[in-house]
């Protein structure tokens, strides 16, 4: 890549325990390209999350990073100040989090959720905010009518959706999204990675997508990273790591997606 937008070199990330200290990320390297779509697989427990809460600097103690350099669009993000990081996160990167459509506050609105972020970002007026928010909710075709609703009153794909236009509303550079269709039906993951497709076309965002689902991921990442154990231990275009994966890892797990077109 010439044109990186994340630069991240020997990462590692460490947890204090009862027993010791606990490395669950092991010095990784990667980088993505502005608007690159990043795929990174692996099993549970193999450290994705980790990255993607390390990338924000949102660990709190006993998570420590205690090595390694992470670079977006030429900023030190590991030298950045509380204030400059309060400023940073959401509008140059968000988060969609893992079991997303149950992260939204459930006894405020949807309008109050994009409020929370609109406002405290941007300074705007309340009236400003929620022109905002219904120009949001409109990209990802939820009705303004909505946004006096409460979370529980909307569909599962629907709050999924309302995540991601939250995550929008500052324009970000790079959208980290950390299994975004987990509990979601087939159609509806579909519909919202195509929603997701057609809005990455329209802002140009980055995106580094955190999924167990290596078929899914092969459909819609330029790359995939496949963790194992806190490391990176295969990095490759999507099309060759599926015909010609390197690591036997790879192959273990690609073997253990069923396919409709073996016994």
């Amino acid at each position: 890549m010439t044109d990186k937008l994340l630069d991240v070199r020997g990462l590692k990330v460490d947890f204090l325990t009862a027993h010791g200290l606990f490395t669950a990320v092991k010095g990784v390297d990667f980088s993505i390209g502005r608007g690159e779509v990043l795929g990174l697989a692996g099993e549970s427990g193999s450290g994705k999350s980790t990255i993607a809460l390390a990338l924000m600097r949102l660990h709190r103690p006993p998570a420590i990073i205690s090595e390694g350099s992470i670079t977006l669009d030429g900023e030190d993000v590991l030298a950045m100040s509380p204030e400059r990081l309060r400023k940073w996160r959401w509008s140059s990167v968000s988060m969609v989090f893992q079991s997303a459509m149950n992260s939204l506050n459930p006894v405020l609105t949807i309008f109050e959720q994009f409020r929370d972020v609109i406002v405290r970002h941007t300074g705007v007026s309340t009236a400003e905010a929620r022109a905002r928010a219904s120009e949001l909710l409109a990209l990802i075709g939820i009705p303004q009518s909505r946004l006096d609703d409460y979370p529980h009153q909307l569909s599962g794909g629907m709050r999924q959706r309302v995540v991601l236009a939250i995550a929008l509303a500052l324009e970000p550079k790079l959208i980290i999204m950390d299994e975004p269709t987990t509990a979601l039906d087939v159609v509806v993951q579909r519909e919202i990675l195509q929603e997701i497709v057609e809005l990455k076309r329209k802002f140009g965002f980055s995106i580094l997508f955190i999924t167990h689902d290596l078929a899914l991921m092969g459909q819609f990442a330029d790359r995939i990273a496949i963790m194992l154990e806190g490391k990176l231990v295969e990095v490759a275009p999507s099309a060759e790591l599926i015909a010609n994966p390197q690591h036997d890892y790879t192959r273990r797990l690609w073997s253990s997606m069923p396919l409709l077109t073996r016994d």
